[in-house]
Protein backbone atom coordinates (compact mmCIF):
# COMPACT_ATOMS: atom_id res chain seq x y z
CA UNK A 1 0.00 0.00 0.00
CA UNK A 2 1.74 3.40 -0.86
CA UNK A 3 -0.29 5.35 2.02
CA UNK A 4 1.03 2.83 4.64
CA UNK A 5 4.66 2.60 5.99
CA UNK A 6 5.06 -0.95 6.17
CA UNK A 7 8.02 -1.45 9.04
CA UNK A 8 10.43 -3.26 6.76
CA UNK A 9 10.24 -0.55 4.37
CA UNK A 10 12.05 1.84 6.70
CA UNK A 11 16.08 2.39 5.97
CA UNK A 12 17.93 -0.04 8.96
CA UNK A 13 20.25 1.92 11.21
CA UNK A 14 23.69 1.40 9.04
CA UNK A 15 21.97 -0.10 6.04
CA UNK A 16 23.40 1.92 2.74
CA UNK A 17 21.03 3.38 0.38
CA UNK A 18 22.22 1.16 -2.21
CA UNK A 19 21.80 -1.95 0.33
CA UNK A 20 17.83 0.14 0.95
CA UNK A 21 17.09 0.17 -2.64
CA UNK A 22 18.03 -3.62 -3.19
CA UNK A 23 16.07 -4.67 -0.49
CA UNK A 24 12.91 -2.35 -1.83
CA UNK A 25 13.52 -3.73 -5.17
CA UNK A 26 13.31 -7.15 -3.78
CA UNK A 27 10.09 -6.39 -1.42
CA UNK A 28 8.50 -4.71 -4.36
CA UNK A 29 8.84 -8.09 -6.34
CA UNK A 30 7.61 -10.56 -3.72
CA UNK A 31 4.76 -8.17 -3.73
CA UNK A 32 4.09 -8.36 -7.14
CA UNK A 33 4.57 -12.16 -7.69
CA UNK A 34 2.49 -12.71 -4.29
CA UNK A 35 -0.22 -10.45 -6.24
CA UNK A 36 -0.06 -12.42 -9.30
CA UNK A 37 -0.18 -15.78 -7.52
CA UNK A 38 -3.41 -14.52 -6.10
CA UNK A 39 -4.82 -13.56 -9.09
CA UNK A 40 -4.22 -16.86 -10.89
CA UNK A 41 -5.69 -18.48 -7.68
CA UNK A 42 -8.78 -16.15 -7.84
CA UNK A 43 -9.19 -18.23 -11.54
CA UNK A 44 -8.05 -21.12 -11.03
CA UNK A 45 -10.48 -24.71 -11.41
CA UNK A 46 -9.17 -26.28 -8.40
CA UNK A 47 -10.29 -23.38 -5.93
CA UNK A 48 -14.08 -24.07 -5.20
CA UNK A 49 -16.55 -20.62 -6.73
CA UNK A 50 -17.28 -19.58 -2.78
CA UNK A 51 -12.95 -19.49 -2.54
CA UNK A 52 -12.47 -17.56 -5.87
CA UNK A 53 -15.11 -14.67 -5.02
CA UNK A 54 -13.56 -14.62 -1.43
CA UNK A 55 -9.71 -14.02 -3.09
CA UNK A 56 -11.54 -11.53 -5.45
CA UNK A 57 -13.49 -9.59 -2.48
CA UNK A 58 -9.79 -9.43 -0.82
CA UNK A 59 -7.95 -8.15 -4.03
CA UNK A 60 -10.38 -5.56 -4.86
CA UNK A 61 -11.30 -4.88 -1.53
CA UNK A 62 -14.65 -5.22 -2.15
CA UNK A 63 -17.48 -7.46 -0.68
CA UNK A 64 -20.07 -9.81 -3.45
CA UNK A 65 -23.44 -7.36 -3.75
CA UNK A 66 -26.27 -8.74 -2.35
CA UNK A 67 -28.24 -8.18 -5.56
CA UNK A 68 -28.50 -10.22 -8.40
CA UNK A 69 -28.25 -7.54 -10.72
CA UNK A 70 -25.64 -5.48 -9.10
CA UNK A 71 -23.13 -4.25 -12.19
CA UNK A 72 -20.31 -6.01 -10.41
CA UNK A 73 -21.78 -9.33 -10.98
CA UNK A 74 -20.52 -9.27 -14.00
CA UNK A 75 -17.36 -8.29 -13.50
CA UNK A 76 -16.99 -10.69 -10.71
CA UNK A 77 -18.40 -13.62 -12.64
CA UNK A 78 -15.33 -12.19 -15.51
CA UNK A 79 -12.31 -12.24 -13.18
CA UNK A 80 -12.97 -15.47 -11.30
CA UNK A 81 -13.76 -17.52 -14.57
CA UNK A 82 -17.38 -18.26 -12.60
CA UNK A 83 -20.25 -18.24 -15.20
CA UNK A 84 -23.20 -15.83 -13.15
CA UNK A 85 -25.31 -18.37 -11.97
CA UNK A 86 -22.60 -19.96 -10.01
CA UNK A 87 -22.03 -16.21 -8.71
CA UNK A 88 -25.93 -15.76 -8.25
CA UNK A 89 -25.69 -19.35 -6.64
CA UNK A 90 -22.76 -17.64 -4.18
CA UNK A 91 -24.53 -14.78 -3.15
CA UNK A 92 -28.18 -17.17 -2.15
CA UNK A 93 -26.13 -19.59 -0.44
CA UNK A 94 -24.61 -16.17 1.84
CA UNK A 95 -28.29 -14.84 2.27
CA UNK A 96 -29.61 -17.69 3.35
CA UNK A 97 -26.49 -18.52 5.90
CA UNK A 98 -26.96 -14.83 7.38
CA UNK A 99 -30.77 -15.13 7.80
CA UNK A 100 -30.35 -18.48 9.22
CA UNK A 101 -31.21 -17.82 13.66
CA UNK A 102 -27.88 -17.93 15.20
CA UNK A 103 -27.74 -20.68 17.36
CA UNK A 104 -28.34 -20.26 21.47
CA UNK A 105 -25.25 -20.21 23.94
CA UNK A 106 -25.01 -23.06 25.75
CA UNK A 107 -24.61 -22.24 29.39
Amino acid sequence: MPDQIVPSSVPRIGESQADYRQRMTLLQAEALERRQQELSDQRSPLNTPADRIRIWERLHQLQLPRSPTHRLITVIAANTGLSLAEVRAEQRTRATASAAPAPAPTV
